[in-house]
């Protein structure tokens, strides 16, 4: 058999549309120029109950943190509302969420069944959005709920991705 199993299921960004392994055209609900962390995307129409953000990747080797955030728009300044902050803290071992809404942020989260990142190993976190939350899973585990803060979930646009981590997939 040639080739890796991470070759064949490899999702290959071409003219702004995703390609399945076959090769044939599917159309992109998220548009990804290249995971290049720190990473920043567009999610084609906004989020949506029943939407779903999917982000796989490696923790680097000796990680500190890394966030992953869904936010209106890409905006500096003033700074983009953010729907939802996650944010994986390596020394303390935790997964904290927030939002910040108008230049104020929010009440912090950091309940946790467990802390899932391992340092050098694969991870997948899907992020759903319901109606009245965001349902955050981890390597297929329902980790966490985070209420929304924002309403408009159709201004919620954009996918930012920083620090400690290689990404292998978005979807």
């Amino acid at each position: 058999m040639a080739g890796s199993v991470a070759e064949r299921d490899a999702v290959k960004i071409e003219d702004g549309h995703l390609n399945n392994s076959l090769g044939s055209p599917v159309q992109a609900e998220v548009y990804f120029p290249r995971l290049i962390v720190p990473f920043c995307g567009h999610i084609k129409g906004g989020m949506r109950p029943g939407k779903k953000v999917l982000i796989m990747g490696i923790v680097d080797l000796n990680p500190e943190s890394f966030d992953i955030s869904l936010t209106c728009g890409d905006s500096e300044d003033p700074p983009a509302d953010v729907a939802i902050e996650l944010k994986a803290i390596f020394p303390d071992r935790q997964f904290l969420r927030n939002s910040c809404v108008s230049g104020e942020w929010g009440e912090e989260q950091s309940s946790l069944p467990y802390f899932p990142f391992i340092p050098d190993q694969p991870f997948r976190v899907e992020i759903l959005c319901e109606h009245p939350r965001f349902r955050i899973f981890v390597d297929g585990h329902q980790l966490f709920d985070f209420y929304h803060r924002i309403e408009k979930l159709s201004s919620i646009d954009t996918i930012k991705i920083n620090g400690d981590l290689q990404l292998t997939k978005l979807g």
